[in-house]
């Protein structure tokens, strides 16, 4: 599997009911499309849990072939002219937990940490494991954990029903959530 993200930063004084009405008539559209594993429409107001405005979609691919459908498809192209070319980050899913329950999710947080030179990615990886399990215990709807070897970094992705507190968040970019679109 791979995990995918692109993230388009706002302007402060950008109307972000704008981002929440494209997610409210388009968002649907994935809901079937093939190889996709689970999409998450997220954005976030600036404010309390954003230092921005942001549009920033998350993605969990079955393939490549999948990820390449949909960025060349026609549904891209059209987000590419209302928002611009986006840096697409992917990452190799070392674990995934999507739910069904993940279609109930209202919050989202994504942390990327950078991998120190030498590390043991073994004992990272299960390292990971351990705070992905931890997080579904609690209340995660989906959880994910990747790995990038160029720039050496993992990401944690989590999917909740309510917002844990924000002494939890600290690291952590938090969204709200517009959308599920899942098989």
């Amino acid at each position: 599997m791979i995990a995918m993200q692109y993230s388009f930063t706002l302007p402060a004084d950008y109307d972000m009911a704008i981002v929440r009405r494209r997610i409210a008539e388009k968002g649907h559209s994935l809901d079937h499309f093939d190889g996709l594993r689970l999409k998450a429409y997220l954005h976030a107001t600036r404010g309390e849990r954003s230092s921005e405005n942001l549009y920033a979609p998350f993605y969990v691919w079955r393939d490549s072939e999948a990820m390449q459908r949909f960025l060349g498809s026609p549904g891209f192209a059209v987000l590419t002219q209302a928002f611009g070319w986006p840096s697409i980050r992917c990452w190799q899913v070392w674990d995934a937990h999507l739910s069904p329950q993940a279609r109930e999710a209202h919050f989202a947080s994504r942390e990327i940490r950078s991998v120190a030179p030498y590390t043991a990615l073994d004992a990272l990886r299960d390292e990971a494991r351990g705070a992905l399990r931890q997080d579904v215990e609690i209340g995660a709807l989906a959880a994910v954990t990747a790995f990038e070897p160029t720039t050496w970094s993992w990401v944690s992705f989590r999917l909740f029903r309510e917002a844990p507190s924000l002494s939890h968040a600290d690291a952590r970019q938090w969204y709200d959530v517009g959308h599920i679109s899942q098989p």
